[in-house]
């Protein structure tokens, strides 16, 4: 059975960073795209970023670009988000999520969602 667990939100003030961790297990296929997502109070859920495991492929929402940082431990199955310069419109519940497609763009898509992590940032 997948499971995807999330680790290292919290409150961070603004301009501040913080990383998530999400590690997989039980996964089928060696080959999927991995990331994040996250939904803002009132808001629907937007992907974050995704990597490729089968192309090495980074993604970016254009929100986070130039900010946000994915990277991937394949020997502990983990992926990493490092945020940085943090804003209060960041503050959302980020969920790990997996999808055995190309791509990560739409969350009807996803085949595995992680429980979510709470980011706040303060202004």
């Amino acid at each position: 059975q997948a499971q995807l667990a999330e680790s290292g939100g919290g409150l961070v003030q603004s301009g501040g960073s913080l990383r998530l961790s999400c590690t997989a297990s039980g996964l089928v296929s060696d080959y999927y795209v991995i990331g994040w997502f996250r939904q803002a109070p009132g808001k629907e859920r937007e992907p974050v970023s995704c990597f490729s495991t089968s192309r090495g492929r980074k993604d970016y929402a254009d929100s986070v670009k130039g900010r946000f940082t994915i990277s991937r431990d394949s020997r502990k199955n983990t992926v990493y988000l490092q945020m940085n310069s943090l804003k209060p419109e960041d503050t959302a519940v980020y969920y790990c999520v997996v999808s055995f497609g190309d791509s990560c763009r739409e969350a009807k898509y996803m085949d595995h969602w992680g429980k979510g992590t709470l980011v706040t940032v303060s202004s």
